[in-house]
């Protein structure tokens, strides 16, 4: 983990970008040193989502928690509270700072990753699988339709990334 973050901190100090590696995994976009899983919607705020039948699960990327760099402390919401799209739902702390986290959809918490309270760090590791957040039952599936596909996030992150 250490040497990665000090990859992808040396390629963005030195201003280097690498070409999608898509052709590793029919599962994943590789930028560089971040993954962007396809099946997934992604808000320009960082945040994932994942639904199943009735259920969205919802945590950052892992372009997002690479640049937070290690995760220390992470607060979740309590269960049944209302979220609602582009909304504060809770923050995650890393040693570089503290970062809110928003809701990509609407819907009522029905479930929250509770592994996060005594492992953070499942983020920095997992983010798209043990690093999740929270589990929501969406309230407007439409909702969806405003969020970007892999390919979508992976070129947002790249010209993100150059603009900086």
């Amino acid at each position: 983990m250490a040497l990665r973050i000090w990859a992808s901190s040396t390629a963005n100090a030195l201003g280097v970008s690498c070409a999608s590696k898509s052709h590793l995994s029919p599962f994943s976009l590789s930028r560089c040193f971040s993954t962007v899983l396809e099946g997934l919607k992604y808000a320009s705020s960082h945040e994932w989502v994942k639904v199943d039948g009735s259920v969205a699960t919802i945590g950052i990327t892992d372009h997002a928690q690479d640049h937070l760099g290690e995760v220390v402390f992470v607060e979740v919401p309590e269960l049944g509270i209302p979220v609602t799209q582009g909304s504060s739902f809770g923050a995650v702390e890393s040693v570089k700072a503290t970062s809110d986290v928003n809701s990509p959809i609407s819907g009522e918490i029905v479930e929250v990753n509770s592994k996060l309270t005594e492992s953070p760090g499942l983020i920095n590791s997992s983010p798209y699988e043990e690093g999740w957040m929270i589990k929501v039952k969406p309230s407007n599936a439409s909702e969806l339709e405003s969020l970007m596909g892999s390919r979508e996030y992976t070129k947002f992150c790249e010209e993100e990334d150059a603009a900086h």
